[in-house]
């Protein structure tokens, strides 16, 4: 016991110091949006000396495109959590309840893509959406991205796990195996989906390596490949990259906090059991 009593503020004080060494470059490069050019590349200083707001100003005045930038973000972060819950989730279900011929043949193939590192498939898909045509689109980012063997292991895990009395009452009332999976698998599956849900957001709205091999028009760029337009060759503009970055972390901040509660449940859920 006193073990224990002793060992919990030994383990709180490394977490808080973790949590503060993590969020001090967070929070100057928020404090950094507010100064000018000329006070960031001077040297590194912690409180704005003079608080200004034409950072943020300049990036809708000066680059009209950004608008448009977050605009694709937005809609093509949107889309893949949308088609990954619904497919994902499909094919976790199908895995975990439906026999079928082949089941451990794809279920032992999605292991296999698990351990497939993600820059090995860059030129081979690259060369399919050459083929295709779909090239500096939309659908060039979103469709090969629709599907992820990483949660369809997670939903999988979390179907295994739910109570087979529900979907046999549901049966018994009349629904079908798909009206059964939309009207009382996906409501229950809530913290599960959440956690898909943040953990795609992140992905799809901070990747930079495939917009940057798929989009080459400036009207089709996402925040990530906008924020690189800021660097050019002699000088990079780091006040509008900070300010640009912070307008960017909100969103994130935001799905976070929206669906933290179901988050924790997720991840709980579909790690353990």
């Amino acid at each position: 016991m006193k073990k224990r009593l002793f060992s919990k503020p030994f383990i709180y004080t490394i977490l808080i110091l973790y949590a503060v060494i993590t969020f001090i470059p967070f929070l100057w490069a928020i404090l950094s949006s507010f100064k000018s050019l000329e006070e960031i590349v001077s040297g590194i200083t912690f409180l704005p000396e003079t608080f200004t707001l034409d950072n943020y100003i300049q990036i809708f005045s000066q680059e009209p495109l950004f608008l448009r930038w977050m605009f694709n973000s937005i809609f093509i972060t949107a889309c893949m959590v949308f088609l990954n819950i619904i497919f994902n989730s499909m094919a976790g279900y199908a895995l975990a309840r439906i026999k079928f011929a082949g089941r451990k043949f794809w279920f032992f193939l999605i292991l296999v893509v698990l351990m497939i590192p993600f820059q090995v498939t860059l030129i081979p898909s690259y060369l399919i959406l050459k083929m295709f045509g779909w090239l500096n689109t939309y659908q060039g980012l979103i469709i090969p991205g629709m599907v992820n063997a990483t949660f369809i292991f997670m939903m999988r895990q979390f179907f295994l796990n739910f109570p087979k009395e529900l979907e046999e009452a549901a049966q018994m009332d009349g629904l079908s195996r798909i009206g059964t999976f939309f009207k009382i698998v996906m409501p229950l599956a809530k913290p599960a989906l959440a956690a898909q849900a943040v953990f795609i957001f992140m992905s799809s709205w901070n990747d930079f390596m495939r917009p940057l091999i798929i989009m080459s028009d400036e009207e089709m760029f996402t925040l990530t490949l906008g924020l690189n337009t800021f660097k050019g060759q002699y000088i990079s503009f780091w006040n509008l990259i900070m300010a640009a970055s912070t307008l960017m972390t909100i969103p994130s901040l935001l799905i976070y906090a929206f669906f933290n509660r179901y988050f924790i449940k997720g991840v709980t859920f579909t790690g353990g059991k």
